[in-house]
């Protein structure tokens, strides 16, 4: 990691070096905007994962789990038990697919309805505290540049990769 020595303390401290680089700064607001939005959405009794399945499903209603698990690069078992989590929650149902019975199709509960409806603003709310510094056109600029970023790094568009790594 290269490092800038920062000058001009005031208050007589020597002068600190800080890291430099954007890929430092994007782990560096990436850890801090997802903590921030977890504690944001506690409030609605689901943890940042949750919101992603749900998501998911509520754009695709239907889908089945072997979907989710090919979008998310994920096996099937484990998301067989990301669902079963949803499913105890209440926030998601299991129907039987109609046209192939051997396959659960995967629909939003009611609860599941009521936690997307609560998101839709608490998801504006993180934006616009996250991107405060920025103005309309610095924030589609700086979106359009880490679109490319992801892009080129072989992500998902819209899925995290962090559910590569959630404990079983």
């Amino acid at each position: 990691m290269t490092t800038q020595p920062q000058t001009g303390h005031d208050d007589g401290s020597a002068p600190r070096s800080r890291p430099r680089g954007a890929a430092f700064l994007l782990s560096q607001v990436g850890a801090h905007a997802a903590t921030r939005f977890a504690e944001r959405i506690g409030g609605l009794g689901v943890a940042p994962s949750d919101v992603g399945l749900l998501r998911m499903i509520a754009t695709r209603p239907g889908r089945s789990q072997q979907s989710l698990a090919e979008e998310l690069g994920v096996v099937p078992s484990r998301v067989v038990a990301l669902v079963d989590g949803l499913e105890r929650k209440g926030l998601v149902e299991r129907r039987r697919n109609p046209q192939d019975r051997r396959n659960y199709a995967l629909h939003l509960a009611a609860e599941g309805e009521r936690v997307m409806a609560g998101m839709r603003d608490l998801a504006a709310a993180h934006e616009d505290e996250i991107c405060a510094a920025l103005d309309d056109t610095q924030r589609a600029q700086l979106t359009e540049l880490l679109e490319a970023v992801a892009a080129q790094q072989g992500l998902t568009s819209g899925v995290h990769p962090g559910y590569r790594h959630l404990p079983q």
